[in-house]
């Protein structure tokens, strides 16, 4: 009996440590020149042992190149290097996304402008039917236009024929859709895409380690007339992109980034039983304005961390992911320089050990 009541009066006290541990959002910091990180992981609301846990399957199953996991803007866990600039793949549609944000809400780009209003065309011409999408369809990627893109790595391999469906009514992961819209961007705005990213969100958010001149569009514009705009951050850096869309797109009493587009970018635009081909609904991920956006079981209950979290996702394993929920922003890379790849099921297999280090 006398056991049992020590066992209840332990638990308390674990229950109150946790209590006073656990980071609120009103405690949340922002980095300056350099990142905070915590005393210690107990002090963050984790458990040290079962962090060494992550690390030991990041070694094992993982190549990971560099990953940092910050909760309310401190850093709670790091593996690798954190400083080495190498491409972000895909991420760089979420970060494009955020870019858009930014003129939309100054008026400098109407979502609403048609391919036809704005004169936009590829190679061998676009249907009639494809030139009436919009803006905004390019960023949800709903254009309706299966022209071939000018680099690989997306769906079209499994697109419906052309000019067979309305633009808004079908989704499908196409590089093309986010490469015209990195190409209407810079025609809206009469900016390029990196001097953007520099001017509205490197500068702003103090980023360490951005070099302006690694940054080359490149593709095969003899398929398309649209390059890829790929972007090379740290992994640190990445870090203070997810911290920003974390805070709703304020920035230390700054807003650089309306809270009404973090909002609705980072929202089910396509939920998961419409994503295509139909192998992308055996997932758990929706789209929004170029985020992947988590949904199906893993989000039902209301106490899930899973719940109003999303993603940008790159190839070999470039990945930011925020996670509302838990003040969360988890920065992954893999260098092209490291053998092999990264894949998205180890990843997720080790957010989920990482979730499960929580103490409360």
């Amino acid at each position: 009996m006398k056991k049992t009541a020590l066992n209840l009066f332990a638990a308390l006290l674990l229950v109150i440590y946790v209590s006073a541990c656990a980071p609120e959002r009103d405690q949340m910091v922002f980095p300056g020149e350099e990142w905070e990180r915590w005393e210690s992981a107990e002090a963050a609301g984790y458990d040290p042992a079962t962090l060494q846990e992550v690390t030991a399957f990041i070694d094992e199953n993982m190549n990971t190149s560099g990953m940092m996991v910050t909760v309310n803007g401190r850093v709670l866990y790091e593996y690798g290097d954190m400083e080495v600039l190498s491409y972000l793949a895909s991420v760089r549609k979420s970060i494009l996304a955020m870019l858009y944000g930014i003129y939309v809400e100054d008026g400098t780009i109407d979502l609403d402008l048609t391919l036809e209003d704005m004169d936009v065309d590829d190679h061998e011409g676009l249907l009639p039917i494809e030139r009436q999408a919009t803006v905004r369809n390019l960023i949800e990627a709903r254009s309706g236009v299966f022209h071939p893109a000018s680099n690989a790595g997306d769906d079209l391999s499994s697109a419906p024929e052309r000019g067979s469906k309305e633009p808004g009514s079908y989704y499908l992961y196409s590089n093309w859709d986010f490469n015209a819209a990195g190409g209407v961007f810079e025609m809206l705005t009469d900016k390029d895409i990196y001097d953007a990213l520099e001017e509205d969100l490197v500068i702003p958010l103090q980023m360490q380690d951005f070099v302006r001149d690694m940054h080359r569009k490149s593709g095969n514009l003899e398929r398309s007339r649209f390059p890829a705009y790929h972007m090379h951050l740290s992994t640190r850096d990445k870090a203070r992109i997810g911290h920003l869309m974390l805070n709703m797109g304020e920035w230390d009493g700054e807003q650089i980034i309306s809270e009404e587009w973090v909002k609705k970018s980072t929202s089910l635009i396509t939920p998961l039983e419409e994503m295509n081909p139909d192998r992308r609904r055996d997932g758990y991920l929706g789209y929004g304005y170029m985020w992947w956006i988590y949904d199906g079981e893993r989000v039902e209950d209301e106490d899930s961390p899973w719940r109003g979290a999303y993603t940008g996702r790159g190839a070999l394993g470039q990945w930011i992911t925020v996670v509302p929920k838990l003040n969360m922003v988890i920065s992954h890379k893999t260098t092209r320089d490291e053998d092999g790849t990264t894949n998205w099921p180890e990843y997720d297999e080790m957010l989920h050990m990482l979730f499960d280090a929580r103490l409360n």
